[in-house]
């Protein structure tokens, strides 16, 4: 079955369970992506219906520890959210189009702001264990497309029409892959809770393993300040179907490539339950009673 099908047989079914559960099937505003150590906030989400990965048509299934692998919808505060606890990564041998069909189910699902959230290890020394980072850019080490090929075809028409545009002296202009209002309202809402945020530039690796003190040194060079695996392909996906995008990502340990260290996924999960006590209450709160603007 190719993706748009799987995609449609998705939203149909979560439809028809969301109707079983007398839960409306409105637009969800939000959608939310809580990745390594922060499916608590799943359990924040009220009036909420549960729906697992593995009774879910065409869902990719998470054998990673910290990833659930349930979508929950329902409401924070006034808004309307769908969330996806846990996620598939390439690394565990998923094709980049399937594992992404579940940001297309969002977008059915009526999604227009996505919240992607994951774990990375630090590599601008500024940073510290523990420490939430808005990312504003990131670099795609994965290379790995999650376009079927009729999107890359209409893609490429577009960039010829582009081309041609810019041969008649129209040039066109790339806007942020990231959303600037929505990581704005982010930094406020860190403000008045007393902590602040700084931005980042995330390097997303296909792994799994973790690397090395040398590949630290060249991520740096390139200008990256966090690694991680995850983030990017669901990025690409939800910017395609015009989902504006606010991502966190939570430091777990900060490299010293000068001395060699042990990381594991343990400590992973512990610096990111450490780093919930921001994180959740910042996205409770800006979705609690979200400005007019960031339902756009």
């Amino acid at each position: 079955m190719d993706i748009p099908s799987q995609v449609q047989q998705s939203v149909s079914f979560i439809h028809n369970q969301m109707e079983s559960a007398g839960v409306s099937g409105e637009s969800r505003h939000f959608g939310l992506i809580l990745g390594s150590g922060l499916g608590s906030l799943a359990h924040e989400i009220e009036d909420s219906i549960t729906i697992p990965y593995a009774k879910t048509p065409g869902f990719p299934l998470s054998h990673v520890s910290g990833h659930a692998g349930n979508l929950v919808l329902g409401r924070i505060g006034q808004t309307k959210v769908v969330a996806l606890a846990g996620r598939s990564h390439l690394y565990e041998g998923w094709a980049s189009q399937h594992a992404t069909l579940p940001v297309r189910v969002l977008a059915g699902l009526g999604v227009k702001n996505l919240v992607v959230s994951n774990a990375s290890g630090g590599i601008n020394p500024r940073f510290r264990s523990g420490q939430v980072v808005l990312i504003d850019q990131h670099i795609d080490g994965m290379r790995r497309s999650p376009f079927t090929p009729e999107e890359l075809a209409t893609q490429k028409a577009a960039s010829d029409q582009s081309t041609a545009a810019m041969r008649a002296g129209h040039h066109g202009r790339l806007g942020s892959t990231y959303d600037e209002n929505l990581m704005k309202q982010a930094e406020r809402v860190a403000i008045s809770l007393g902590f602040s945020l700084q931005r980042g530039t995330y390097l997303a690796t296909l792994g799994p393993t973790y690397e090395t003190r040398a590949e630290y040194r060249m991520f740096a060079r390139m200008g990256a300040d966090m690694v991680g695996m995850s983030t990017v392909p669901e990025v690409l996906v939800a910017r395609s179907l015009g989902v504006r995008v606010l991502a966190f990502s939570i430091v777990t340990n900060v490299a010293t490539p000068d001395a060699p260290t042990k990381t594991d996924h343990s400590e992973v999960l512990d610096w990111s339950k450490q780093a919930q006590s921001q994180l959740v209450p910042l996205i409770k709160t800006m979705l609690t009673e979200p400005q007019a603007d960031l339902l756009g």
